[in-house]
């Protein structure tokens, strides 16, 4: 597998899309900002005590792409919050940027968050452009199509990035056909038509 660290495709900045039990690693990376999104009922994350000195925002909530009684879905607000702390990354010294984003695993928040934030630090890009990036440095992303279409709307770019993603979740259901059901389990049926489709054009 690649190194799922910064060599992206032209990024604005350095890059990092991780997990949770990934984070150790990077702790060498000199990294300026960190966004984590994790789970409500997770509990403290100790890794970043060997970070150095970094700015972290820290959201709360379920990866899920519909508002599904008994969990917390992404909400406009949080994704408000994702684009804000893009801002502050941009703010940074050129040479002291390098942002690093986390879930769980490291597949569909973050992904999907980190799509947002290339976005708005490169509005002359397409969003297949900026997906790409994504993939460059995270190779199983499979960004969560709800954070997506919030983000589109608050860019002024709707329809654009929920469209361009359904080449990405083709490509993971070529690579592995099993995540159809897996997916489909979760309630996030969208994404594996919009995969599909993508697949039968």
């Amino acid at each position: 597998m690649q190194d799922d660290s910064h060599n992206s495709l032209n990024a604005p900045f350095p890059i990092t899309i991780c997990g949770l039990a990934e984070l150790p690693g990077h702790s060498v990376l000199e990294v300026s900002h960190v966004l984590s999104i994790v789970d409500p009922d997770l509990g403290s994350i100790d890794a970043f005590g060997d970070y150095g000195e970094h700015s972290r925002m820290e959201l709360r909530f379920h990866d899920v792409i519909e508002d599904n009684l008994g969990f917390d879905a992404p909400q406009q607000a949080h994704v408000e919050e994702i684009l804000s702390f893009g801002q502050d990354v941009l703010a940074n010294p050129d040479a002291g940027r390098h942002l690093l984003v986390h879930c769980h695993m490291g597949v569909s928040r973050s992904t999907a968050s980190m799509t947002l934030m290339l976005a708005q630090a490169q509005p002359d890009h397409s969003a297949r452009q900026i997906l790409h990036q994504v993939l460059s440095v995270r190779e199983q992303a499979w960004p969560n199509l709800r954070i997506l279409e919030f983000g589109e709307r608050l860019l002024g770019r709707d329809g654009e990035f929920s469209g361009a993603v359904a080449e990405i979740y083709a490509l993971q259901l070529d690579r592995k056909p099993e995540l159809k059901q897996l997916f489909t389990g979760y309630g996030r049926g969208r994404e594996i038509v919009a995969g599909e489709a993508f697949k039968a054009r």
